[in-house]
Order: structure tokens, then sequence, then C-alpha cells
């Protein structure tokens, strides 16, 4: 297991010569304790780096990728997190916010890991996550609400 050099998002030049032309990794902090191995393997690659929702607001999140779009021209952005986390699920809003807000087509991929193994998002889910009555919606056409 080679874990990628711990680096942060919010520290991060968003003009780096390390972000232009990067498939570029955001994941949460905690999966270097949680789940190594599935963070390594990620993480190859790509340009690794961390966040945490406990610690940090997502404006911040969403206001960075967004200039890291425009200004870095990241190759790709793939967001890696725990599900069923309030705070990591943030981490896929502020992507998704931040492709809106620069109207850009940055080729974006949404990763969780539950119970250890990932899954991919699509960024339809993401959208539906966030507008809990359209989730009510569904699970009661399904027959999972009431």
């Amino acid at each position: 297991m080679d874990l990628p050099g711990l680096r942060f998002l919010l520290s991060t030049s968003v003009t780096s010569r390390d972000v232009r032309g990067s498939h570029v990794l955001v994941y949460s902090e905690c999966l270097r304790e949680e789940w190594p191995d599935i963070l390594a393997r990620e993480a190859e690659g790509r340009l690794a780096l961390a966040v945490c929702l406990e610690r940090e607001h997502i404006s911040h999140i969403t206001a960075k990728l967004a200039t890291m779009m425009v200004m870095g021209r990241p190759a790709s952005i793939t967001a890696l997190t725990v599900d069923g986390s309030p705070h990591c699920v943030q981490v896929h809003f502020a992507l998704q916010q931040a492709l809106r807000l620069t109207g850009l087509e940055v080729p974006v991929r949404h990763l969780v890991v539950e119970k250890g193994i990932v899954y991919e998002i699509g960024p339809e889910v993401i959208r539906k996550a966030r507008h809990l009555s359209e989730v009510a919606a569904l699970m009661r056409a399904g027959g999972g609400v009431k």
C-alpha cells in the first residue's frame, strides 16, 4: 500500500503545475485511516488532495474547486468519500456546484466507500440528494416511504 503524501485541497495553489492538466482526486481525509488500500488504489496516477468537511466549510471547497477548474484546468476531478457521512456528502455537492458555477465540462466522477466497497454515483443522484422532496417522492413511488 502506497498512500499519497498528505496534501490539502485548500492549501494547494489552483494554478500549481501539479494541477494543470492533471487528474485530481479530492478525497475525505478520514479515508487515510479507514480505507487506506482503497485510497492508495484510487489515488494512483492522480493528484490526491484531502478535505474534511468537519473542519472546512462547503463554500470554501466549492470556491476552491471552481477556481481550480477555471485557472488550473485539470483534466478531470474525482471525489472519493465515505458513504453515509453528512459531512462527506458535501464534497460531492461542492463539486457539482463548482461545475454549475463555471459552466465548464470538466470530466467528473463521484465515488463513495461503503463497507469496503467503492460505488460510482452519477451526477443525477448527487442532484437528487440535494432535493429531499424529490427523494421522498421516489421512495413513495417505490413503496419505501409513506
